[in-house]
């Protein structure tokens, strides 16, 4: 028997476009994250920590500050680890709110299971520490191992703590700009493009008119009005957020060889041309019919022309097969997929309509 790679296509395509909010869309321009880092320690390992010097190091600079003098050779042992620990300051976190924390081994550990961080001061890109972490650590896996063989289940290197880091340090994001008397937030769009950001200056301006205008594909400006206070503004922003708007999708193939995935864009269109791929014969056909009502109970009823697409792939020795006119991608890759075309013969196909200009699209390989 033949065997086939399985290929997934998955199509972007809908009966008609689907508007999407604007705060699904865009970022605020000013509204973060930032990311906290510092160096901890981990106790409390069953003989699964580091064996390496730096750790032994690190517990007696801990065991110091308690007042005890010990010398790295004094505390050989196998149940601490040195540490990585990180944090997420979110935009709006106030002093004394709580932070989840993720835990990673910089040393020779194998496991940090059951391990308790200590008490951990987390720094900024700038140097100031702005949280502190501690408490017990949460992998969500196990491992167990005998003389000869050994069993796991997750990452036991990388661990959590929910909720592991105190805000002692507030870094508030600043969203709104004044220029003068006027106020300004200022929105970002995920995905830059033109149509789209125009349609977004367009609703707010729909709403509040002459408030917005589109600086470039991915960004608009958007003015405060004068009658919205302070402690109106979020209840602005939640006013303007709501609105939705049609996302313009650019006309994009993505493969991804490895996997067998094509991604195909809305707007993806094959103009006339003719295909071979190896054993592979694509047909397409295009014919237009006349839809003529002739019985008594159509009254009312029109002739209409309708157009009919016919797409067929065959196994055969290659020949060139004209397409007679434009055809959708989700057609071709329909019947391709229908046979088992693998990654390697659909990767092949398109980039041969790209590089014959018959493919309406940009090919992205992954």
């Amino acid at each position: 028997m033949k065997h086939r790679s399985v290929v997934l296509c998955v199509m972007l395509f809908s009966l008609a476009a689907q508007a999407e909010r604007i705060k699904d869309i865009v970022d605020i321009q000013g509204v973060r994250s930032n990311t906290l880092e510092g160096v901890g320690l981990v106790v409390g390992l069953a003989d699964t920590g580091d064996t390496t010097l730096p750790s032994q190091r690190l517990l007696t600079n801990v065991l110091r500050r308690s007042g005890l003098v010990f010398t790295p050779n004094d505390l050989k042992s196998g149940n601490i680890a040195v540490v990585i620990v990180t944090a997420q300051l979110g935009p709006f976190a106030r002093q004394g709110s709580r932070l989840d924390v993720d835990v990673s081994s910089i040393g020779d550990a194998e496991s940090l299971s059951r391990g308790k961080l200590l008490m951990t001061e987390l720094y900024g890109a700038d140097g100031e520490v702005y949280a502190v972490a501690d408490g017990s650590l949460f992998i969500g896996g196990w491992s167990a191992s005998g003389d000869s063989a050994s069993m796991s289940k997750n990452h036991q290197t990388v661990a959590r703590i929910p909720g592991g880091a105190v805000v002692e340090r507030a870094e508030i994001s600043q969203f709104v700009e004044t220029v003068g008397d006027k106020r300004f937030v200022t929105l970002s769009l995920r995905n830059n493009d033109f149509s789209t950001v125009e349609r977004i200056s367009q609703a707010i301006n729909g709403v509040f008119p002459d408030s917005s205008v589109a600086l470039d594909g991915g960004t608009v400006k958007v003015e405060v009005p004068q009658t919205v206070t302070s402690s109106g503004l979020s209840a602005f922003l939640v006013e303007i957020m709501k609105l939705e708007v049609t996302v313009d999708v650019p006309a994009i193939v993505v493969i991804n060889e490895r996997t067998g995935t094509i991604v195909v864009g809305e707007n993806v269109g094959i103009s006339e041309v003719a295909i071979s791929q190896g054993s592979l014969i694509v047909k397409v056909k295009e014919q237009k019919n006349v839809s003529q009502p002739g019985t008594p109970f159509t009254e009312g009823a029109t002739t209409e022309v309708t157009n009919e697409t016919f797409v067929q792939v065959e196994e055969s020795d290659a020949y060139l097969v004209p397409i007679s006119r434009v055809v959708t991608v989700s057609e071709l890759a329909k019947s391709l997929n229908a046979i088992g075309a693998t990654p390697g013969d659909l990767m092949a196909i398109f980039h041969a309509l790209k590089e014959a200009g018959a493919l309406q699209a940009q090919l992205k390989i992954m």
